[in-house]
């Protein structure tokens, strides 16, 4: 499946018997010698009572993570296919219980309460100083401004940002957003756990949104462009300058294709 270009091989593992080591997840993951996926997904029954479903969620690098946006958009469509199911429905992830509710080919996700916010921070990197903004939207995230997201060295600077011993020793996610006009922005992020840009990155997609509001002064909604070339939505409700509540995240979650493997 891919969310906005986010893509993610899903498994249903409702019986838990499938058990997967960190080698078969990257395996699985790399785009030559596996499927290709920028994460992994495990469909599995919630034993804690606290939501419908539970998931293994892994980055390909074969850690598992504690959440993701896109791939709880996936997750949850994937969810509606396999028990074939429409309604609103729950997932318990390693970041709190999520909420996915439907709307066509359209999944929007209620996000973990945002923490650890942080604006107008200051980091020392190998040529310079930045300024930067840090949110935790389920996993950590750290959103530099940029005029031009074309010309973001996203790679580079983003490599030295997520292995800064600033955020050790787990590491940070990293966006560069270009505002294109008030309540338009385009992102693109450097995600940990891939150790690369990736096409989308939903819970930066909201970190991202969310950093702009505040620093911005705009009003949520906040659509965002990404690197895949689709159009997420973020909404939120913002009770004073620095709080923010009721995260959510709104766009499409697309099946590519599905079969069997050997591992």
């Amino acid at each position: 499946m891919n969310g906005a270009g986010n893509d993610f091989i899903l498994i249903d593992n409702r019986t838990r018997s499938i058990l997967l080591s960190k080698e078969q997840v990257q395996r699985l993951c790399h785009r030559q010698r596996g499927i290709g996926a920028d994460g992994l997904l495990l469909l599995e029954t919630n034993l804690t009572g606290k939501a419908d479903w539970s998931w293994k969620f892994y980055n390909s690098d074969g850690e598992m993570a504690e959440m993701c946006g896109n791939g709880a958009r996936c997750f949850a469509a994937f969810i509606r296919k396999v028990i074939h199911c429409s309604s609103p429905t729950s997932i318990e992830t390693l970041a709190g219980v999520i909420h996915a509710s439907f709307d066509g080919d359209d999944v929007t996700i209620a996000l973990t309460e945002p923490e650890r916010l942080a604006l107008h921070q200051q980091i020392s990197l190998l040529a310079s100083n930045l300024t930067y903004h840090f949110l935790n939207t389920g996993v950590p995230h750290t959103v530099v401004f940029v005029d031009d997201a074309d010309q973001a060295m996203v790679h580079e600077i983003g490599r030295q940002i997520r292995n800064h011993d600033v955020f050790s020793p787990g590491g940070t996610n990293v966006d560069f957003v270009q505002i294109l006009r008030p309540g338009l922005i385009r992102v693109r992020t450097y995600e940990r756990g891939v150790e690369g840009e990736t096409l989308a990155c939903g819970t930066g997609v909201a970190a991202a949104a969310i950093v702009t509001a505040l620093v911005q002064k705009v009003t949520p909604p906040i659509s965002v462009q990404v690197q895949g070339g689709e159009t997420l939505s973020v909404d939120f409700t913002q009770t004073d300058v620095a709080s923010v509540h009721n995260v959510l995240l709104t766009g499409p979650a697309t099946f590519v294709f599905t079969g069997e493997i050997t591992i």
